[in-house]
């Protein structure tokens, strides 16, 4: 009888001491809980997580690490996009500023009496041009916004390649005939593409325009396509200064300007026609060396989804 009485003490003790070591444990764990929250809120950066432990102190802990990550990642993607929309308002700013003070200038100067007739004339075509240029400076920031909120809607049909691409060069032809340009295209006429006729256009429109306005006198922009089972692929080759590999990297990103690019370049034309291009189910790239041309590819898939 003393042996179960002696028995039950010691079960008894076990059982308690098993208890209060749990409680024990559990509340250690719970401190490096709060501890770890309350570096959380304090420090900038993502603190380790340490060891919280096992059982259901181990797994509190886990959740609350991976949320905590997961809040960090949402705050982190919106902190980027004020930053980019800062930045972008002041690019925004800064390129319709300086053709809206040309034009000031400009109006100012046509109020002078004693302005000669060709003097006159000079300033209104100056006035004409920065017009144009905060025009389709709009536009394009316009399409690019809509692409970003995603309100582009692409409505993809059948087209003739030669004759988008005739509607395309079209109205640069007098630009190259002042240039000394020449515009060659090599396509056959029984080519056909999938795409939205409008924006497809608008996008090839910029790159052809690119290409002329870095062709000097005597130069050629030459533009061919081909299609194959996959896709339709369509170069724009010119012959004239081409950029550094460091730059090449950077063609196709907002805002970016060149070391060769003119004083009016805004920095958004091929971005956008990437963007735009993308969004039809197609790629573009971009090879080139220093002074002896550019060269882009643009490989729009028929049936093969990317």
């Amino acid at each position: 009888m003393e042996k179960i009485i002696i028995f039950l003490v010691i079960f008894i003790v076990i059982q308690w001491a098993a208890f209060f070591f749990l409680r024990y444990r559990r509340k250690k764990e719970l401190e490096r809980l709060t501890e770890y929250l309350m570096r959380v809120q304090d420090s900038r950066e993502l603190p380790s997580p340490g060891d919280f432990g096992k059982g259901a102190a181990g797994i509190l802990g886990s959740e609350i690490y991976k949320l905590i990550v997961q809040m960090k990642e949402q705050a982190d993607v919106s902190k980027n996009e004020k930053e980019y929309l800062a930045d972008m308002l002041a690019n925004i700013s800064h390129q319709i500023k300086t053709p809206l003070t040309s034009m000031g200038i400009m109006a100012d100067l046509l109020k002078t009496p004693e302005l000669s007739d060709e003097a006159r004339i000079r300033y209104v075509s100056n006035i004409e041009r920065q017009t144009e240029r905060m025009t389709w400076l709009i536009k394009s920031l316009l399409t690019l916004s809509q692409i970003d909120a995603s309100l582009i809607r692409i409505k993809r049909k059948t087209v003739n390649l030669r004759e988008l691409l005739c509607e395309v060069t079209e109205p640069f032809e007098l630009m190259a005939e002042l240039k000394g340009v020449e515009i060659k295209m090599e396509v056959d006429g029984g080519i056909e593409l999938e795409c939205d006729r409008h924006w497809m256009a608008e996008a090839l429109s910029n790159i052809v325009k690119n290409s002329l306005e870095h062709t000097g006198g005597g130069g050629t922009v030459r533009i061919y396509g081909e299609k194959n089972n996959f896709s339709v692929n369509i170069y724009i080759r010119d012959n004239g200064e081409g950029l550094e590999k460091e730059e090449l990297g950077h063609i196709f990103e907002r805002f970016y300007k060149g070391k060769n690019s003119s004083e009016n370049s805004v920095g958004i034309g091929l971005a956008l026609s990437k963007q735009l291009i993308m969004l039809q189910n197609g790629v573009i790239s971009a090879k080139s060396e220093s002074g002896a041309g550019m060269e882009f590819h643009i490989k729009m898939y028929s049936d093969v989804r990317l």
